[in-house]
């Protein structure tokens, strides 16, 4: 069964960069191996809608231990994938710095694996917002390939 991407990629200029890694770095804390989040090649006029990307490094922290000889991309570094470009659509509505602590995942499902030398397509949509709480759906893909969705909550801490 496809799935249908939450927007249409072919609409957007993925090799576009509207927000870059040092800008998102001021808005998220997560830095060094943590990052998971390289840019973000889109962002609707509303501040709703995110599509960002991480390419996916034989060098990273997870590579010689998960899985050895073939190694994936954990799924919870997608959820975090997830968590971190959904709170850099909050961070675009709100002024000042917030911490925003990740607090619920919903509805995750994943049916594809992404190994180094992929660069996984991150969408974000804003379901709720509220001044201190957020919650959107996330999808990844590796090209047009589905490969995870999550709802994701985060709040102000």
């Amino acid at each position: 069964m496809a799935v249908e991407p939450l927007i249409d990629l072919s609409t957007i200029d993925l090799d576009a960069t509207v927000i870059t890694a040092d800008e998102i770095g001021k808005m998220n804390p997560q830095a060094g191996h943590m990052r998971q989040l390289d840019d973000i090649c889109y962002v609707n006029d509303e501040k709703s809608v995110a599509v960002g990307r991480k390419v996916i490094r034989d060098d990273e922290f997870w590579v010689e231990g998960h899985i050895p000889g073939r190694p994936m991309y954990p799924g919870v570094l997608m959820i975090e994938a997830a968590a971190q470009i959904s709170s850099i659509l909050y961070h675009l509505k709100v002024e000042g710095e917030h911490f925003m602590g990740f607090t619920r995942v919903e509805n995750c499902s994943f049916r594809g694996q992404v190994v180094p030398g992929d660069t996984l397509t991150l969408i974000s949509v804003e379901r709720k917002f509220q001044r201190r709480r957020f919650v959107c759906d996330a999808q990844g893909f590796v090209g047009d390939t589905f490969i995870f969705d999550v709802r994701v909550t985060g709040m102000m801490m």
